[in-house]
């Protein structure tokens, strides 16, 4: 029997007590950022880091990627609509033209802006703890597809980041937005962000000792945004002004990221090549 289409339409809100909504989007958002805190952790462990670097780093990753998202999501894609209402940029609330204030949560996150804050924040952090921003660039790589992944399956139960129609059998009908059966790209973006966690634990398990300096941090950017790249041409564009461009505002902003990937990747097998050289000539007699 073939599968015609899914009809879509959860509530968002899971619970609302005394005003005080718990989404769906904020349940996925949470879990996905503390299992991956939770396999950093351990991964600090194998690493013989000290564990209070661990909690400086989590509060400044944190706060510099979820800073980074919303700006990035504000500025890039709406920058007249927040630029004229700037409180809602950095509040979690809409206000209405009456007076009124609705409490909506933070629907607007950009990934790319979440990857330049984080670059900042863990700066900030290198230079706090005087752990290698390089190395620890590469140990975040290895667990922020994972993040990544349950983001958009939030997206998914609120609906949002829609793809285009489609007349395939696993098309969803996103009843909040229209009757049209559409390709779930946000779960096809979920399962593409999984599938590059695994790829980055595995080889972080077997190939650690060779692959240094960066090289994790480019195979991530390299691997997420090609892939967020190629998902772009079955998605809706987000805001009107994209519908005009050949490529949308998700795809130009993922290029210079896949190239600054493959430069990363390119430099940390070479510095860890020679480094490894350099090793093997000094331990001669």
């Amino acid at each position: 029997m073939i599968l015609n289409y899914i009809n879509w339409n959860p509530d968002p809100e899971i619970v609302n007590i005394f005003g005080f909504s718990l989404r769906y989007y904020s349940l996925f958002f949470v879990s996905g950022l503390i299992l991956s805190m939770y396999i950093l952790g351990l991964i600090f462990k194998r690493e013989n880091l000290p564990s209070e670097n661990l909690d400086k780093l989590i509060m400044y990753g944190m706060i510099g990627m979820v800073v980074g998202m919303r700006l990035g999501h504000c500025l890039f894609y709406e920058p007249s609509y927040y630029l004229s209402n700037p409180l809602e940029i950095f509040l979690p609330v809409t206000f209405s033209p009456d007076g009124g204030i609705e409490f909506i949560g933070y629907q607007g996150l950009a990934s790319h802006g979440g990857v330049l804050g984080l670059l900042i924040a863990l700066y900030l952090y290198s230079r706090k703890t005087k752990h290698s921003m390089i190395d620890t660039i590469d140990l975040i790589a290895v667990v922020a597809a994972l993040a990544s992944g349950f983001i958009r399956l939030g997206n998914f139960m609120n609906s949002e980041i829609i793809g285009m129609p489609t007349s395939k059998s696993w098309g969803v009908v996103f009843e909040r937005v229209d009757s049209i059966p559409r390709h779930p790209a946000q779960l096809y973006e979920a399962i593409s962000y999984f599938v590059i966690f695994t790829i980055m634990m595995i080889l972080y398990k077997k190939r650690r000792d060779r692959l240094k300096n960066g090289f994790f941090f480019g195979l991530l950017l390299a691997l997420l945004f090609s892939a967020r790249f190629i998902i772009e041409f079955v998605k809706e564009n987000q805001v009107g002004f994209e519908d005009g461009m050949t490529l949308n505002m998700g795809q130009l902003l993922s290029i210079p990221y896949i190239v600054v990937g493959v430069g990363f990747m390119i430099y940390g097998l070479r510095r860890t090549k020679r480094r490894r050289l350099q090793k093997v000539s000094y331990e001669k007699p």
